[in-house]
Protein backbone atom coordinates (compact mmCIF):
# COMPACT_ATOMS: atom_id res chain seq x y z
CA UNK A 1 0.00 0.00 0.00
CA UNK A 2 2.84 2.38 0.79
CA UNK A 3 4.39 1.78 -2.61
CA UNK A 4 1.00 2.25 -4.30
CA UNK A 5 0.50 5.56 -2.49
CA UNK A 6 3.90 6.78 -3.59
CA UNK A 7 3.24 5.82 -7.23
CA UNK A 8 -0.20 7.45 -7.24
CA UNK A 9 1.18 10.65 -5.69
CA UNK A 10 3.98 10.71 -8.25
CA UNK A 11 1.49 10.23 -11.09
CA UNK A 12 -0.73 13.01 -9.73
CA UNK A 13 2.22 15.39 -9.46
CA UNK A 14 3.26 14.50 -13.02
CA UNK A 15 -0.21 15.22 -14.41
CA UNK A 16 -0.46 18.53 -12.56
CA UNK A 17 3.01 19.53 -13.75
CA UNK A 18 2.10 18.67 -17.36
CA UNK A 19 -1.10 20.75 -17.15
CA UNK A 20 0.87 23.75 -15.88
CA UNK A 21 3.39 23.37 -18.70
CA UNK A 22 0.74 22.93 -21.40
CA UNK A 23 -1.48 25.80 -20.24
CA UNK A 24 0.98 28.46 -19.22
CA UNK A 25 4.26 27.52 -20.88
CA UNK A 26 3.86 29.91 -23.76
CA UNK A 27 2.83 32.90 -21.67
CA UNK A 28 5.72 32.53 -19.22
CA UNK A 29 8.25 32.12 -22.02
CA UNK A 30 6.84 35.13 -23.86
CA UNK A 31 6.69 37.50 -20.87
CA UNK A 32 9.68 36.36 -18.76
CA UNK A 33 12.77 38.58 -18.93
CA UNK A 34 15.99 37.13 -20.30
CA UNK A 35 19.10 36.61 -18.11
CA UNK A 36 22.20 38.05 -19.77
CA UNK A 37 25.63 38.44 -18.14
CA UNK A 38 24.25 37.67 -14.69
CA UNK A 39 21.57 40.36 -14.89
CA UNK A 40 18.01 40.78 -16.11
CA UNK A 41 17.08 42.26 -19.46
CA UNK A 42 13.62 43.13 -20.66
CA UNK A 43 12.28 40.82 -23.35
CA UNK A 44 13.02 42.16 -26.82
CA UNK A 45 10.48 42.31 -29.66
CA UNK A 46 10.54 39.50 -32.18
CA UNK A 47 13.15 40.04 -34.88
CA UNK A 48 11.89 40.53 -38.41
CA UNK A 49 13.63 37.36 -39.60
CA UNK A 50 11.80 35.31 -36.97
CA UNK A 51 8.32 36.63 -37.74
CA UNK A 52 5.72 34.15 -38.91
CA UNK A 53 3.23 35.52 -41.44
CA UNK A 54 0.38 34.03 -43.43
CA UNK A 55 0.19 35.84 -46.78
CA UNK A 56 -2.83 35.72 -49.07
CA UNK A 57 -3.28 37.56 -52.35
CA UNK A 58 -5.87 38.18 -55.06
CA UNK A 59 -4.94 39.18 -58.61
CA UNK A 60 -7.27 40.10 -61.47
CA UNK A 61 -6.07 40.41 -65.05
CA UNK A 62 -7.33 40.52 -68.63
CA UNK A 63 -5.91 38.69 -71.65
CA UNK A 64 -6.97 37.67 -75.12
CA UNK A 65 -7.00 33.94 -74.23
CA UNK A 66 -7.79 33.37 -70.52
CA UNK A 67 -7.42 29.59 -70.69
CA UNK A 68 -3.96 29.66 -72.28
CA UNK A 69 -2.85 32.37 -69.86
CA UNK A 70 -4.14 30.36 -66.90
CA UNK A 71 -2.07 27.39 -67.98
CA UNK A 72 1.02 29.58 -68.27
CA UNK A 73 0.33 30.85 -64.74
CA UNK A 74 0.23 27.25 -63.52
CA UNK A 75 3.58 26.59 -65.20
CA UNK A 76 5.12 29.66 -63.55
CA UNK A 77 3.88 28.56 -60.13
CA UNK A 78 5.13 25.00 -60.51
CA UNK A 79 8.55 26.17 -61.71
CA UNK A 80 8.76 28.31 -58.55
CA UNK A 81 8.18 25.24 -56.37
CA UNK A 82 4.48 25.85 -55.75
CA UNK A 83 1.34 23.98 -56.68
CA UNK A 84 -2.15 24.56 -58.10
CA UNK A 85 -4.92 23.77 -55.60
CA UNK A 86 -7.88 24.51 -57.88
CA UNK A 87 -8.51 25.48 -61.51
CA UNK A 88 -11.75 26.54 -63.20
CA UNK A 89 -11.79 27.20 -66.95
CA UNK A 90 -14.47 28.64 -69.22
CA UNK A 91 -13.18 28.61 -72.82
CA UNK A 92 -12.83 32.07 -74.36
CA UNK A 93 -14.31 33.60 -71.19
CA UNK A 94 -12.32 33.14 -67.97
CA UNK A 95 -9.88 31.06 -65.96
CA UNK A 96 -9.65 31.11 -62.15
CA UNK A 97 -6.75 29.52 -60.28
CA UNK A 98 -5.97 29.12 -56.60
CA UNK A 99 -2.25 28.51 -56.24
CA UNK A 100 0.20 28.01 -53.36
CA UNK A 101 3.54 29.73 -53.76
CA UNK A 102 6.61 29.61 -51.49
CA UNK A 103 6.40 32.74 -49.34
CA UNK A 104 9.91 33.88 -50.20
CA UNK A 105 9.15 33.73 -53.95
CA UNK A 106 5.66 35.27 -53.96
CA UNK A 107 6.79 38.69 -55.20
CA UNK A 108 8.86 37.07 -57.96
CA UNK A 109 5.91 34.96 -59.12
CA UNK A 110 3.52 37.93 -59.08
CA UNK A 111 5.95 40.00 -61.16
CA UNK A 112 6.20 37.21 -63.73
CA UNK A 113 2.42 36.80 -63.87
CA UNK A 114 2.09 40.53 -64.53
CA UNK A 115 3.85 40.07 -67.86
CA UNK A 116 1.17 37.65 -69.11
CA UNK A 117 -1.63 40.22 -69.38
CA UNK A 118 -3.07 43.50 -68.15
CA UNK A 119 -3.43 43.49 -64.36
CA UNK A 120 -6.60 45.30 -63.24
CA UNK A 121 -6.44 44.57 -59.51
CA UNK A 122 -3.91 43.23 -57.01
CA UNK A 123 -4.24 42.94 -53.24
CA UNK A 124 -2.25 41.09 -50.58
CA UNK A 125 -2.86 40.52 -46.89
CA UNK A 126 -0.22 39.65 -44.30
CA UNK A 127 -1.43 38.09 -41.05
CA UNK A 128 1.16 37.94 -38.26
CA UNK A 129 0.86 34.54 -36.51
CA UNK A 130 4.16 34.59 -34.67
CA UNK A 131 2.61 34.35 -31.20
CA UNK A 132 0.17 31.65 -32.29
CA UNK A 133 2.94 29.53 -33.79
CA UNK A 134 5.20 30.05 -30.76
CA UNK A 135 2.38 29.08 -28.42
CA UNK A 136 1.71 25.88 -30.40
CA UNK A 137 5.39 24.96 -30.32
CA UNK A 138 5.58 25.50 -26.56
CA UNK A 139 2.46 23.45 -25.88
CA UNK A 140 3.65 20.65 -28.16
CA UNK A 141 7.01 20.57 -26.39
CA UNK A 142 5.41 20.48 -22.94
CA UNK A 143 2.98 17.73 -23.91
CA UNK A 144 5.70 15.67 -25.56
CA UNK A 145 7.79 15.86 -22.37
CA UNK A 146 4.74 14.87 -20.31
CA UNK A 147 4.05 11.91 -22.60
CA UNK A 148 7.66 10.76 -22.30
CA UNK A 149 7.48 10.91 -18.49
CA UNK A 150 4.24 8.94 -18.43
CA UNK A 151 5.77 6.28 -20.66
CA UNK A 152 8.78 6.05 -18.35
CA UNK A 153 6.43 5.70 -15.40
CA UNK A 154 4.58 2.88 -17.16
CA UNK A 155 7.84 1.04 -17.72
CA UNK A 156 9.00 1.38 -14.12
CA UNK A 157 5.70 0.79 -12.29
CA UNK A 158 4.50 -2.71 -11.44
CA UNK A 159 1.28 -1.83 -9.64
CA UNK A 160 -1.89 -2.60 -11.64
CA UNK A 161 -3.91 0.39 -10.46
CA UNK A 162 -1.04 2.77 -11.08
CA UNK A 163 -0.56 1.31 -14.55
CA UNK A 164 -4.24 1.79 -15.40
CA UNK A 165 -4.17 5.41 -14.21
CA UNK A 166 -0.97 6.11 -16.11
CA UNK A 167 -2.31 4.55 -19.31
CA UNK A 168 -5.48 6.66 -19.09
CA UNK A 169 -3.48 9.84 -18.58
CA UNK A 170 -1.09 8.85 -21.39
CA UNK A 171 -3.96 8.27 -23.84
CA UNK A 172 -5.43 11.70 -23.08
CA UNK A 173 -2.09 13.45 -23.39
CA UNK A 174 -1.23 11.62 -26.62
CA UNK A 175 -4.56 12.59 -28.22
CA UNK A 176 -4.05 16.24 -27.25
CA UNK A 177 -0.47 16.12 -28.54
CA UNK A 178 -1.57 14.70 -31.91
CA UNK A 179 -4.19 17.44 -32.26
CA UNK A 180 -1.71 20.21 -31.49
CA UNK A 181 0.88 18.78 -33.86
CA UNK A 182 -1.73 18.69 -36.64
CA UNK A 183 -2.59 22.35 -35.96
CA UNK A 184 1.08 23.27 -36.02
CA UNK A 185 1.63 21.45 -39.34
CA UNK A 186 -1.36 23.17 -40.90
CA UNK A 187 -0.24 26.59 -39.69
CA UNK A 188 3.32 25.87 -40.84
CA UNK A 189 2.03 24.98 -44.32
CA UNK A 190 0.10 28.27 -44.52
CA UNK A 191 3.26 30.14 -43.45
CA UNK A 192 5.59 28.41 -45.91
CA UNK A 193 3.20 28.52 -48.88
CA UNK A 194 1.31 31.74 -49.57
CA UNK A 195 -2.13 31.49 -51.16
CA UNK A 196 -2.74 33.45 -54.37
CA UNK A 197 -6.00 33.56 -56.33
CA UNK A 198 -5.62 34.54 -59.99
CA UNK A 199 -8.80 35.58 -61.83
CA UNK A 200 -8.23 35.89 -65.59
CA UNK A 201 -10.91 37.23 -67.94
CA UNK A 202 -10.99 38.11 -71.62
CA UNK A 203 -10.25 41.66 -72.73
CA UNK A 204 -12.55 41.43 -75.78
CA UNK A 205 -16.29 42.02 -75.99
CA UNK A 206 -18.40 38.98 -76.96
CA UNK A 207 -19.46 40.64 -80.23
CA UNK A 208 -15.96 41.79 -81.16
CA UNK A 209 -14.26 39.95 -84.04
CA UNK A 210 -10.70 40.22 -85.28
CA UNK A 211 -11.62 40.47 -89.00
CA UNK A 212 -14.31 39.87 -91.62
CA UNK A 213 -13.11 36.29 -92.08
CA UNK A 214 -13.36 35.63 -88.37
CA UNK A 215 -16.88 37.02 -88.38
CA UNK A 216 -17.81 34.86 -91.38
CA UNK A 217 -16.41 31.75 -89.75
CA UNK A 218 -18.19 32.54 -86.49
CA UNK A 219 -21.49 33.08 -88.38
CA UNK A 220 -21.05 29.83 -90.32
CA UNK A 221 -20.33 27.92 -87.14
CA UNK A 222 -23.33 29.44 -85.39
CA UNK A 223 -25.53 28.54 -88.40
CA UNK A 224 -24.43 24.92 -88.27
CA UNK A 225 -24.89 24.89 -84.53
CA UNK A 226 -28.43 26.24 -84.95
CA UNK A 227 -29.25 23.69 -87.66
CA UNK A 228 -27.87 20.90 -85.53
CA UNK A 229 -29.95 22.05 -82.59
CA UNK A 230 -33.03 22.24 -84.84
CA UNK A 231 -32.46 18.69 -86.12
CA UNK A 232 -32.06 17.42 -82.59
CA UNK A 233 -35.24 19.25 -81.56
CA UNK A 234 -37.21 17.77 -84.47
CA UNK A 235 -35.95 14.29 -83.65
CA UNK A 236 -37.00 14.76 -80.04
CA UNK A 237 -40.42 16.09 -81.08
CA UNK A 238 -41.36 13.29 -83.52
CA UNK A 239 -42.35 10.74 -80.83
CA UNK A 240 -44.49 13.34 -79.11
CA UNK A 241 -46.17 14.34 -82.37
CA UNK A 242 -46.97 10.69 -83.12
CA UNK A 243 -48.33 10.18 -79.63
CA UNK A 244 -50.52 13.30 -79.86
CA UNK A 245 -51.76 12.21 -83.30
CA UNK A 246 -52.84 8.83 -81.94
CA UNK A 247 -54.58 10.48 -78.99
CA UNK A 248 -56.39 12.88 -81.34
CA UNK A 249 -57.51 10.02 -83.60
CA UNK A 250 -58.88 8.04 -80.65
CA UNK A 251 -60.66 11.10 -79.29
CA UNK A 252 -62.14 11.86 -82.74
CA UNK A 253 -63.41 8.28 -83.08
CA UNK A 254 -65.04 8.40 -79.65
CA UNK A 255 -66.76 11.71 -80.37
CA UNK A 256 -67.94 10.48 -83.76
CA UNK A 257 -69.33 7.28 -82.26
CA UNK A 258 -71.20 9.23 -79.58
CA UNK A 259 -72.58 11.58 -82.21
CA UNK A 260 -73.86 8.71 -84.37
CA UNK A 261 -75.58 7.06 -81.43
CA UNK A 262 -77.27 10.35 -80.56
CA UNK A 263 -78.56 10.77 -84.10
CA UNK A 264 -79.86 7.20 -84.35
CA UNK A 265 -81.70 7.45 -81.03
CA UNK A 266 -83.25 10.75 -82.13
CA UNK A 267 -84.42 9.25 -85.44
CA UNK A 268 -86.11 6.22 -83.86
CA UNK A 269 -87.86 8.36 -81.27
CA UNK A 270 -89.58 10.70 -83.79
CA UNK A 271 -92.60 8.39 -84.96
CA UNK A 272 -93.57 7.59 -81.37
CA UNK A 273 -93.68 11.24 -80.57
CA UNK A 274 -95.92 12.01 -83.60
CA UNK A 275 -98.26 9.09 -82.72
CA UNK A 276 -98.67 10.35 -79.21
CA UNK A 277 -99.58 13.81 -80.47
CA UNK A 278 -102.25 12.43 -82.88
CA UNK A 279 -103.89 10.37 -80.15
CA UNK A 280 -104.10 13.36 -77.96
Amino acid sequence: MKRLSVVVLALFALVVTGCDEGGGGSDSSASAPAIVDGGLRESQPVEESHRKEVVTGYLEMETGDPVATGRRVATVVEEAGGRVDSLTEQPEASSVLTVRVPADRLDEVVDEIRTLGRVTSLSTTRDDVTMQYTDLEARVGALRASVDRLRALLESSADVEALIAAETALAERQAELDSLEAQRRQLGDRIELSTLTVDITTDRLPSEQDSFVDGLVAGWNSLWAALGAAVVGIGAAIPWVAFLFVCAAVLYSVIRLITRRGRSSGTTGTPDTERTDSDA
